[in-house]
């Protein structure tokens, strides 16, 4: 399943925007380090079911074609300046951080926290410095892992003939960078072809490739229902992916659907009152809510996910069957699964993710729209519905 980590300093909004997302039960206050330990929940992106295109009755794994595909969601405590030595919560933190594929960086775009999280005046703090600690601070972390024994381990690369990329890559296993990443990375830069005279500028630069190959970030302005017209155009100007959101707002949307209060699927840009007996500060608490989602195109936290799935992480989402024509399992489900992959999977590809036996037996797929065979080489395309004929 993709991992998607939250990161940003104490009482940016992660805590908020995590309960949003995943309606888990997890402690919010306005003050720094209400998170100890790191939340896990499970989050969704939002999609149209291919349901729809094929126009397929029956299938009851989206709402009117609206389908949700899990993914997981990690809450890590808040950084503070100086993590990678130890300061704050910095080494619970970044240990968490090894396992998401991902992570969106949630910034208090209303600059109403100093940079370690505490409560000031609106507008008092600049949320451009908080964009780029973070990315510092992570790859200080990995730098300090990097540079343990490198003089040791980058000779003996050059007396054994380890392709360096190895080299570097066993050594940075515990955060999740693998071989290809490093040979990737080593081949943006020019750092020369000897490692063991490589400093640290050189080994900063390699680190900083890395971060971006392996955790790619995006930036969740949050609280921009409260923030200042003058940060929200200076965040608008970075050249980064930023998605301005009110996590506060969805929370309340939510609660509201859940509580039959209002009709709303995460993602829309409106919502229906359905509650028949709401007080006057209900009324006017929807009422504020609808004219920010309309300005705001909705409040932008189902943007985020979606957005770190498909463009960040550059997957996609198909659908294997057993029944190409009616679409479905044996047991006559339409669409039951949907699997998020990469981009250029292959037919054999999704084979292994349905299952090990079942992509070792592969023989060939057959495509539910031109009911035509495909072969183990086939590119699958975004939406697509395939069953997989294997040896049993």
């Amino acid at each position: 399943m993709i991992s998607i980590a939250l990161a940003g300093k104490p009482n940016s909004g992660k805590s908020t925007f995590f309960k949003a997302a995943t309606m888990a039960e997890v402690e919010i206050a306005n003050y720094p380090f209400t998170t100890i330990d790191a939340n896990h929940g499970i989050a969704h992106l939002r999609i149209e079911c291919s349901c729809q295109e094929l126009n397929i009755s029956g299938c009851k794994s989206c709402f009117d074609g609206v389908r949700f595909v899990p993914v997981e969601l990690i809450d890590v405590a808040g950084l503070v300046p100086d993590a990678h030595k130890g300061r704050g919560l910095g080494n619970e933190f970044l240990g968490h951080l090894s396992r998401a594929h991902a992570i969106i960086h949630v910034v208090d775009a209303s600059g109403g926290t100093d940079i370690e999280g505490n409560p000031v005046g609106i507008g008092e703090h600049d949320p451009l410095e908080d964009v780029g600690f973070l990315e510092r601070e992570i790859d200080m972390w990995i730098l300090g892992i990097l540079q343990r024994n490198w003089q040791r381990i980058s000779k003996r690369g050059g007396v054994e003939k380890i392709p360096i990329e190895r080299i570097i890559a066993d050594q940075l296993g515990g955060v999740g960078v693998d071989e290809k990443q490093v040979k990737t990375a080593l081949l943006g830069l020019d750092l020369g072809d000897k490692p063991n005279a490589w400093g640290k500028d050189e080994l900063l630069d390699l680190v900083r490739e890395i971060r971006r190959l392996e955790k790619p970030m995006l930036i969740a302005a949050n609280k921009v229902d409260i923030a200042p017209e003058e940060n929200i155009r200076r965040l608008e100007e970075l050249d980064c992916d930023v998605v301005f959101l009110s996590s506060a707002a969805e929370l309340a949307l939510r609660t509201a659907a859940s509580t039959n209060v209002i009709s709303y699927l995460p993602g829309d840009t409106g919502f229906t009152v359905t509650g028949t007996e709401l007080s006057e500060a209900q009324r006017k608490g929807l009422k504020k809510l609808e004219e920010f989602i309309e300005t705001n195109h909705g409040t932008g936290l189902q943007e985020c996910i979606n957005r770190v799935v498909f463009d960040l992480l550059d997957k996609m989402v198909v659908y294997p069957v057993e029944d190409e024509n009616k679409c479905s399992d044996s047991d006559g489900r339409v669409l039951p699964d949907a699997f998020i992959v990469d981009r250029y999977c292959t037919t054999r590809d999704l084979a292994y993710k349905v299952h090990t036996d079942i992509g070792k037996g592969f023989l060939f797929g057959i495509d539910a729209r031109t009911k035509m065979r495909v072969g183990e080489k086939h590119v699958l395309g975004d939406g697509d519905v395939v069953k997989i004929v294997s040896v049993k």
